[in-house]
């Protein structure tokens, strides 16, 4: 693991400084903060494709009337021998030598592929299976933000809109169905609104009834044919499904397609409430649950029944405090307009019909709308954060065209179209099977992932594409790598991880103000020990200078 120094050929601070470092790479999540990836398993693909799990359990007191004080074991951590963070090369063939010897005692095993090019001088630094297909896990989030730049803009604003297909009368009956149609925003939540997880629906409800809506005689329908019907991307593991960071997707979302199930004791030793957050109607919620008085655990479950009904049961102590359960939407379409009635009638606009699928007829009229943040803003939170939901939807929405829907299929034909006409590479150098990066199936190559870098770099939105990215030492998934190095402050780049893949990409500084763009791919079973190699050789890029 990388350890504190001041600089080459001295070892900081000694081996305290390395086990808390490597502590605390341990707790590092993948993809965001959603949690390491487990062993491998199952591969979906339009055969294989499968039901997500029904279950999310979690126990917090094994019983209410007997409470046994548990044992604390404190293992000792034994010390870890310091490794050189970093070097000093004073020239290419320097870089080039000292990049050799940490490629070739880093990580025992697995497949490299490692391509570094000076942007100022236009050379390569050095290179190492530079035309190897890999998979490249969350860094192909790059792909996806240059595609969606390249095509709409940093300040392009996606919006879901409510239109009627029916006259609107004195009265403010809408005389027919009203629509909610989606675009595709991954920012309709809360994220970027102040209040609950259903502030975008309240707001979107407040709009409706701004515009004279009062009743509506028809049916509230979702909108989502803006992309392919497939929710589950094809090559996403079996065990992915049921997981936050790997729901499903759809041109229609509500709160990146999570709901919450919160359960808390009733007042004065009432029955317990259940409720969902944001609430929907198009979800039931049906609960056994009992309270236990006295207590304050908990020991619950939480469950699908079919589609369209959740279960709760177990027991929750009088004296506890709500407990909720985060689980992915099976349909989010139908969810998220579920939830936009429940907010309709808050706002006292009642609709008689039911909730549907289905596709906004042409002459329908706009009746109001909700646009999202700025696609800088968008791609931001994608990359600083590796959430693989806005990368889905915003890979879509690049290859959607006026007449078709954007789908997975339609995103890659075109990515290799922009690799050959765009990159200069050849289009087979890259294969997207989605757009986050989470699928087996994708693959790209070093060169083709630097030459990403380059085009981005010098084209007109590259200072939002930069901003995007996390710092090294500093902010979002670097905060704890490369920290009192060269790297500090100056590496940016976009990280990704599974538990057989490790990457970087992005750029450095050199200190001789020499813009670097670098790529470095692992595929392999010794995954920490070459996020240790990758981040020695970012730290020695930063203190590279040609003499």
């Amino acid at each position: 693991m990388i350890e504190r120094r001041i600089g080459p050929g001295h070892y900081g601070h000694g081996p305290l400084i390395v086990i808390a470092l490597f502590l605390l790479a341990l707790a590092e999540p993948a993809f965001g903060a959603k949690g390491i990836l487990p062993a491998q398993d199952a591969v979906l693909t339009p055969e294989t494709a499968a039901p997500m799990p029904a279950v999310h359990a979690a126990t917090a007191e094994p019983d209410p009337q007997r409470r046994r004080r548990r044992r604390v074991r404190r293992r000792r951590v034994s010390a870890v021998a310091p490794v050189p963070a970093f070097t000093s090369p004073r020239s290419v063939s320097a870089l080039a030598s000292d990049m050799d010897v940490m490629l070739g005692g880093g990580a025992r095993g697995g497949r490299w592929g490692v391509l570094v090019v000076s942007l100022t001088r236009g050379d390569t630094l050095f290179s190492r299976g530079e035309n190897e297909m890999l998979q490249p896990a969350s860094t192909f989030k790059l792909m996806t933000s240059v595609l969606a730049l390249d095509r709409f803009g940093p300040d392009y604003q996606l919006s879901t809109d409510v239109f009627r297909d029916g006259p609107l009368a004195p009265d403010g009956t809408v005389q027919g169905n009203l629509y909610l149609r989606g675009a595709g925003d991954p920012g309709f939540s809360n994220r970027f609104l102040r209040g609950e997880s259903s502030a975008p629906v309240d707001l979107l409800a407040q709009f409706i009834a701004g515009a004279g809506v009062k009743y509506v005689s028809g049916d509230l329908v979702a909108d989502a044919s803006a992309f392919e019907s497939r929710k589950i991307p094809e090559g996403w593991r079996s065990r992915y499904l049921g997981l936050s960071y790997a729901a499903p997707v759809s041109a229609l979302s509500l709160n990146e397609n999570t709901v919450w199930v919160v359960i808390e004791p009733g007042e004065n030793g009432g029955p317990p409430k259940v409720r969902l957050d944001p609430s929907s109607s198009s979800l039931k919620v049906t609960s056994s649950v009992k309270v236990v008085k006295g207590s304050r655990g908990a020991r619950l479950s939480v469950r699908r029944l079919g589609e369209n009904t959740i279960n709760a049961r177990g027991w929750i102590g009088s004296r506890a405090g709500p407990r909720r359960y985060e689980l992915v939407v099976d349909d989010p379409a139908l969810f998220t307009t579920g939830a936009l009635r429940d907010a309709l009638a808050e706002q006292g606009v009642n609709v008689a019909g039911v909730i549907r699928l289905g596709t906004t007829p042409s002459n329908a009229q706009r009746v109001t709308g909700l646009s999202s943040p700025p696609l800088s803003r968008l791609i931001a939170v994608m990359n600083r954060e590796s959430v693989n939901h806005y990368a889905e939807l915003l890979f879509r929405n690049a290859a959607r065209g006026t007449d078709t829907a954007g789908s997975a299929e339609a995103g890659n034909a075109m990515l290799r179209r922009f690799a050959s006409e765009r990159l200069g590479v050849d289009s087979a150098d890259v294969y997207a099977a989605d757009g986050s990066g989470l699928s087996v199936l994708d693959r790209v190559t070093p060169r083709a992932m630097v030459h990403l870098l380059d085009y981005a770099h010098k084209a007109s939105w590259g200072s939002a594409f930069h901003a995007s990215l996390p710092v090294a030492g500093e902010s979002e998934l670097l905060r704890r790598r490369m920290r009192s190095t060269p790297a500090q402050g100056n590496l940016h780049a976009k990280t990704g991880t599974t538990n057989n893949i490790i990457s970087l990409a992005g750029y450095v500084t050199a200190l001789d103000g020499e813009v670097l763009a670098f790529t470095f791919i692992y595929n392999g079973n010794d995954r920490w020990r070459a996020k240790e190699t990758i981040d020695q050789m970012g730290a020695t890029l930063a203190n590279f200078v040609r003499e």
